[in-house]
């Protein structure tokens, strides 16, 4: 939509083909429905928010940055509001706002649109001729792919741009998801299904001795494993399928073992004549008491004045050391984004064009970029939509 309207306000004729009923199907429900539409930190923290791709999209970025997608949703309409971490939101909470305004922006260009299913790219002459429909073939110069990845397919992205790209040669990376839930020790984390933890830190190992993910905020448990914006963001980290991969959760990350230890004992100070089991209501959770007991060594029906302090440290570790194996994320389909798809290596990154076949270029979800959680996505789908758009409107008056 964006590229559609783009393009047609430089006096391209544009149409625009999309196969479900209504636009913006997967754009209405991004950010639970907010639509977290980009992140207003500096361009530099922008593309380290890129593991994949951010060196590539370092052109578009620059040419269709953050703020300028920001001005452009203010020119039409959507007054917006930045939260922490620089998340960006219409301020209306709704992702339709946004749906609204790509509409008018694409309709008020002159851009036309069309219910069609495109199944194919046309050449002559290693250029674009046509785009190939259930309906038939529309005969055009450029072609701008932007058809997603295969995430919430019920939306329609269901990888019908790969085919299309893969069938001029390029080559596709294999998709998988990034920013999903992961399995981890289902038999553990389901008896604390439903509990959100918030404020705690979480780490993500490969095996190594170092995290190649840490960060603090909330997360979810699930009767699968782990889910929330923690976990979302630990699995853009996990890039290599044959790895071993744990996390590790600081419940109490506010709190050093010596001022936890200092806590524990106000708390059995307290509760001293209780079961171990019933004196940790006021530091834990009651889903999660009976697994942090269980990993702690200590007997649920020891009195607490007879704990001892090495018997308090098998406590403390279980707090600020919860450890779960993750088995691996949930499948593509639960994934907010994919990771995959065209490779960089046949675009050109300041043009978004193919350089296999020439006025077929590419935008958003569809290439193999993507980044973590906070707006970095959508902000990747605005810029590469721009490029395209700029550099197709050019070739068309050249022609």
């Amino acid at each position: 939509m964006l590229s559609a309207g783009a393009a047609a306000e430089r006096g391209a004729r544009v149409l625009l083909l999309e196969k479900n009923d209504r636009l913006g199907k997967k754009l209405r429900i991004t950010g639970k429905g907010r639509c977290n539409l980009t992140n207003d930190r500096p361009l530099a923290e922008v593309i380290d928010n890129i593991p994949t791709g951010g060196r590539f999209l370092h052109s578009a970025l620059n040419r269709f940055s953050p703020r300028d997608a920001m001005a452009l949703f203010e020119s039409l309409g959507v007054p917006l509001k930045t939260e922490r971490g620089g998340r960006v939101f219409p301020e209306s909470d709704m992702a339709a706002d946004v749906v609204e305004a790509l509409t008018r922006y694409m309709e008020k260009a002159g851009a036309a649109r069309r219910r069609a299913k495109a199944v194919g790219i046309g050449a002559e002459g290693g250029a674009v001729a046509s785009v190939k429909t259930t309906d038939g073939a529309i005969g055009c110069r450029s072609a701008i792919l932007a058809t997603g990845g295969v995430s919430y397919p019920g939306t329609g992205s269901t990888g019908d741009g790969y085919a299309m790209a893969a069938e001029h040669g390029h080559t596709i990376t294999k998709p998988r998801g990034s920013l999903v839930p992961l399995t981890a020790q289902p038999e553990v984390c389901s008896r604390m299904q439903g509990l959100t933890l918030k404020n705690v830190r979480m780490a993500l190992y490969d095996g190594g001795k170092k995290p190649v993910f840490e960060d603090f905020g909330e997360l979810l448990f699930t009767h699968f494993g782990l889910s929330g914006p923690l976990t979302l963001s630990a699995s853009a980290k996990m890039r290599d399928e044959g790895k071993k991969y744990h996390a590790v959760i600081d419940l109490k990350p506010a709190l050093d073992e010596k001022k936890l230890d200092l806590r524990i004992l106000r708390d059995f100070g307290k509760y001293s004549n209780r079961d171990f089991s019933n004196a940790l209501g006021d530091l834990l959770n009651r889903l999660m008491i009976p697994v942090v007991v269980e990993r702690s060594g200590i007997p649920p029906d020891a009195k607490v004045h007879s704990i001892t302090r090495a018997q308090r440290l098998g406590l403390i570790r279980a707090i600020k050391e919860f450890r779960l194996a993750v088995d691996g994320p949930r499948p593509v389909e639960e994934a907010i984004v994919t990771s995959g798809g065209v490779a960089l290596e046949g675009i050109n990154p300041g043009t978004m064009e193919s350089k296999l076949l020439r006025g077929l270029y590419f935008a958003g979800e569809v290439i193999d970029a993507d980044a973590y959680t906070g707006g970095f996505n959508l902000q990747i789908a605005w810029s590469t939509a721009y490029a395209a758009a700029m550099a197709a409107s050019a070739a068309a008056r050249q022609q």
